[in-house]
């Protein structure tokens, strides 16, 4: 397990961004923690480490946004709207996970069921105390 204490969001953006850059075939990173905690300024880092020079934006509309610019496909999931696993599979979710792509997982925990036990685990938190950018970073 690792931790990162991020104190900005361009710290959060270059953790990910090194996180990206090491990220191997099939690997599946499950991002979780409250709204406005910064997942999407995670994503957009974790695609600059792969190389990925398009903008990234949230899927949330769509589920799922496919990059293939980089360095390895990224599967950029935001599954929040999903009101029943089941969803996934009308999405055809198993081709991404076990592909030869990257998939990141926004609000993973909606689908616990359907995340293979291999999956990293990135949970991003704040802490007011600390101040209003601090984030703490978990990848497990």
């Amino acid at each position: 397990m690792m931790i990162k204490e991020s104190f900005s969001e361009e710290e959060t953006y270059l953790f990910a961004r090194s996180l990206g850059a090491h990220a191997k075939p099939g690997e599946i990173y499950c991002l979780d923690g409250d709204l406005g905690v910064g997942k999407t300024v995670f994503a957009k880092g974790f695609a600059e480490g792969l190389s990925i020079g398009e903008p990234v934006t949230s899927p949330t509309f769509n589920i799922v946004r496919e990059y293939d610019g980089g360095r390895l496909p990224l599967y950029h999931f935001d599954v929040y709207r999903i009101a029943d696993p089941d969803e996934m599979y009308a999405i055809g979710y198993e081709d991404y996970f076990f592909g030869e792509g990257v998939c990141l997982i926004e609000w993973s925990e909606l689908i616990d069921e359907l995340i293979p036990e291999n999956a990293r685990r990135v949970v991003i938190e704040k802490d007011m105390s600390k101040g209003p950018s601090y984030r703490r970073i978990t990848v497990g």
